[in-house]
């Protein structure tokens, strides 16, 4: 099958209680992985996923919990067909998924590692009261400009997820985060709201954790990439070991280029192919393609994907 591609895992938000219990009911390959990562890490995922919790919440806990789900989604997936990836991309922790889908990443070494960043945000997090808030409605110069501006008053706030036209997410103190509000609405978003994050992704805030990701990357990342990952920190796409522990840790403090991505590579590719819970990065990309959009989250749309695959 001669079909170009993207795979696409989301990042966190994503997670739902119950996820990944479709796969698990009805596949012993999802069984094992699930095992395994259960005996490396130390957390009982079983429970994690399928039983009521407040761990799941937790950034360390939720970021190996939906990378797991998506490495499960993408191993079934790789079992039942011979397609492979053009692309892959994530969204933030997605592209931790995606370096997995690429063969840059074992998927139980990635479990562990993605727990480790978990800890290292939270960690970093720990010593002020954090956030992260939605812009809806505003261009990328407005958002970007108030920032700056907010930043020369005092405050500590970054635009740091690019997401679509018109959505941007905002992280920083959340005190500070609070003044953006009025400031964002009295400038024409349609919506500013505070998001339920316990950390403050991609901007300064998280430079203690870079150093000690790199560490651990360093471990873990091969040198072999069966099909190139799109940098969120870049937009553009990389294919070595050496790009990677560029890049990777730079992630936590840069800012999420996710539809400077779609734009870029939107050309190369013919469908896009989301694994994992849900369809979230769908609902983005529907601005930026008319390309089809498929998802893999349990057994019925991994039958559905693959059936629909081959009539393209």
């Amino acid at each position: 099958m001669s079909v170009k591609c993207a795979f696409l895992f989301a990042g966190q938000g994503s997670q739902k209680m119950g996820m990944g219990k479709d796969f698990f009911e009805n596949s012993d390959v999802a069984k094992q992985m699930i095992a395994d990562a259960s005996e490396r890490t130390g957390i009982d995922f079983e429970n994690l996923l399928f039983e009521e919790n407040e761990n799941l919440g937790q950034t360390e806990f939720t970021q190996p919990a939906i990378l797991l789900v998506a490495a499960i989604a993408h191993k079934l997936f790789r079992d039942a067909t011979e397609i492979k990836p053009t692309i892959t991309m994530g969204h933030s922790l997605g592209e931790f998924s995606a370096l997995v889908a690429a063969g840059a990443l074992d998927a139980i070494d990635a479990v562990e590692l993605v727990n480790l960043r978990g800890k290292l945000m939270a960690d970093a997090c720990s010593k002020q009261e954090v956030g992260m808030m939605v812009s809806l409605g505003l261009s990328d110069e407005v958002v970007e400009t108030i920032c700056e501006e907010q930043r020369a008053a005092g405050l500590q706030v970054w635009a740091v997820n690019y997401n679509s036209d018109g959505q941007i997410v905002i992280a920083g103190i959340k005190k500070d985060l609070e003044v953006l509000v009025p400031i964002l609405k009295e400038a024409k978003a349609k919506r500013a709201m505070l998001l339920d994050m316990s950390v403050a992704s991609h901007c300064p805030l998280l430079e203690e954790a870079v150093a000690p990701l790199s560490e651990k990357l360093n471990e873990m990342i091969k040198d072999t990439f069966v099909a190139p990952v799109i940098s969120n920190v870049t937009a553009n796409a990389y294919g070595s070991k050496e790009e990677a522990l560029a890049l990777l840790p730079q992630q936590l403090v840069q800012p999420v280029k996710y539809k400077q991505s779609m734009a870029n590579f939107d050309d190369e590719v013919d469908c896009y192919i989301e694994f994992g819970h849900g369809a979230v990065l769908k609902g983005l990309n529907k601005k930026a393609t008319k390309k089809p959009h498929f998802n893999v989250s349990d057994m019925a749309s991994l039958e559905a994907t693959i059936e629909a695959l081959k009539a393209l």
